[in-house]
């Protein structure tokens, strides 16, 4: 009888007594750990009710009660897999959005537990004694930095943008062109964002050409901002015309209104200098006269997640006591890291080195392949013939929205085993301690050298050791 079988089910005060459980309690907290068991149990019984057993006299009390134990215990895992932590990214994709983007410089890890876990001078001005602003710091080094006359900094780029038009342009008309009305990433789009902020957007040009004219041909009573995103996440190839920053600021200055760019990625090293395409500098578009410029400070830039806004005095000031600002201010710990970042360009010594992001677009084919050799011979030494390992050459990616169609030639581990599958492998690689997060080709797991980290060497060899 099915009712024989729902009184076998162990009582959640049963359950508690367990070792095993007391254990979990004693790491996660009795409130985690009685929600774990009751839909543990729950889902059991549950089962139990929709499911035709057709021997249900072999179910034993202890085989359930240990089933449950099991269970629970494995819920309780899979829970704390969900909370945020380290991951170690083998998969070749530099500013990888659903890890996270941009690991911080130690420098700036450092400040961070330093100040964080202390009292800070946030808003106190040691000079006077009074209230001071949160932003004066970082704002003096992007001054210094981009040439710019003043700064602001909120939680994200999407919020800059947002911003600036609800400031500069509510209830007015903001024109973009076509081909520039991106998606950042998550849906969120640029007319979407123009149309929150309280501004009318109207589009102007072709999916492949725009010309000065267009925009003012458009230009009404109502214009307020000549708005240029950057197409940092795609790219137009082939029969196109775009209107450089120049000419959107000829323009804007001859019918005295407002012009804005969306700079997206933020870069503010020439990437040419280490052999990469050209990517516009907030240094670049500051010298051509643009009022203000909005970028990210955790994707190029090799910061911590941040929407930057630099420009013109009399704009930003306005932006600044915009009641909205303090809902998308930035918090403490991003501004201490973006603080860091921002000295380490300042100061210029290894800039390359010392910011990981930049360290990792840099990486010359040389370094990467005796980075290869070094992981696949410590491999080898501890598992024998349990693995085989092959080094290839693999293509890598900026990724993040930043540099499209940019790719970096690298190196990676393609590695086999015959006693366990690609896809079983790639699975206890994600459940891993600290997770390791690759990709399968060729039924081949694959280790991009470019996005591991020195330090993960051993942790990767121990995972493959323990799993094989």
């Amino acid at each position: 009888m099915i009712n024989d079988i729902l009184k076998k089910i162990p009582s959640i005060n049963e359950i508690f007594e367990d070792n095993k459980i007391k254990e979990l309690v004693n790491q996660k907290g009795k409130i985690i750990i009685k929600d774990i068991i009751i839909k543990v149990t729950d889902n059991y019984r549950n089962k139990i009710i929709s499911t035709s057993y057709h021997r249900k006299d072999d179910f034993k009390k202890e085989e359930i009660y240990n089933l449950i134990i099991d269970e629970v215990i494995k819920y309780a895992n899979l829970s704390e897999k969900k909370r945020l932590g380290r991951v170690i990214n083998g998969t070749g994709i530099i500013l990888h959005t659903n890890m996270g983007r941009a690991p911080l410089p130690k420098r700036a890890v450092d400040k961070i537990n330093d100040v964080a876990s202390s009292y800070c001078n946030l808003e106190y001005d040691l000079t006077t004694g009074e209230r001071g602003s949160r932003y004066d710091s970082v704002e003096e080094l992007l001054i210094k930095l981009t040439g710019a006359e003043s700064a602001l900094i909120v939680n994200n780029n999407a919020a800059a943008v947002f911003l600036c038009i609800n400031t500069l342009a509510l209830d007015k008309e903001v024109i973009v062109a076509r081909s520039e009305q991106v998606e950042i990433g998550g849906s969120f789009r640029i007319p979407e964002i123009v149309e929150r902020s309280g501004a009318k957007m109207v589009e102007v040009g072709t999916t492949n050409k725009t010309y000065t004219r267009d925009y003012e041909n458009a230009i009404t009573e109502d214009t307020r901002i000549l708005l240029k995103v950057h197409k940092s996440n795609y790219k137009i190839e082939g029969f196109t015309h775009e209107v450089s920053g120049e000419e959107l600021v000829t323009l804007s200055n001859q019918k005295e209104i407002i012009s804005v760019e969306d700079l997206g990625s933020g870069v503010l090293l020439d990437l040419e200098n280490f052999n990469l395409p050209y990517e516009p500098t907030v240094m670049d578009q500051v010298k051509k006269g643009l009022d203000i410029i909005t970028f990210s400070g955790d994707k190029l830039l090799g910061g911590p997640q941040a929407g930057i806004i630099v420009g013109k005095k009399e704009f930003i000031e306005k932006i600044k006591i915009n009641p909205l600002t303090r809902m998308v201010r930035i918090d403490k710990m991003s501004l201490i890291a973006l603080q860091e970042v921002l000295s380490i360009y300042i100061e210029n010594k290894n800039v390359n080195q010392n910011i990981p992001i930049i360290d990792m677009l840099t990486k010359t084919s040389k370094t990467l392949l005796e980075e290869a050799n070094i992981l696949k011979k410590m491999m080898e030494e501890k598992l024998g013939n349990k693995i085989d390992i092959d080094i290839i050459e693999e293509d890598d990616a900026p990724g993040g929205g930043s540099l499209p169609g940019v790719a970096l030639q690298g190196f990676s581990l393609a590695i086999s085993s015959n006693i366990i599958s690609p896809n079983e492998l790639q699975n206890k690689l994600r459940e891993n301690m600290i997770p390791i997060i690759c990709k399968i080709k060729n039924d081949k797991i694959i280790l991009s050298m470019r996005t591991i980290d020195k330090k993960d060497y051993e942790i990767i060899v121990d995972a493959f050791l323990r799993l094989l």
